[in-house]
């Protein structure tokens, strides 16, 4: 059996509900670097313009918790937090 997983399969199938953790983003922290957008391997983080400053934001219902974003992010602005579904 052969199982391939590409990248940005996720934005065609929700997978948030089986995710353990999920990235929370300090607005106050973010710099606006765009790192973690080019990190993610599932291309689900955008920039908030709308927010009173902008900041970069995941989708949770296609995130899967990899942890990349929060592990590249240089300034620590966002932190790994456990989902309690």
């Amino acid at each position: 059996m052969k199982i391939v997983v590409k990248p940005n399969t996720s934005i065609k199938n929700k997978t948030g509900g089986w995710r353990t953790f999920y990235p929370e983003v300090s607005p106050q922290k973010c710099i606006n670097c765009g790192l973690c957008a080019k990190v993610c391997p599932e291309g689900i983080i955008y920039k908030d313009e709308k927010a009173p400053k902008p900041y970069f934001h995941a989708d949770l219902d296609y995130c899967k918790g990899c942890g990349l974003c929060a592990a590249e992010c240089p300034v620590k602005a966002i932190t790994m937090m456990l989902d309690n579904k």
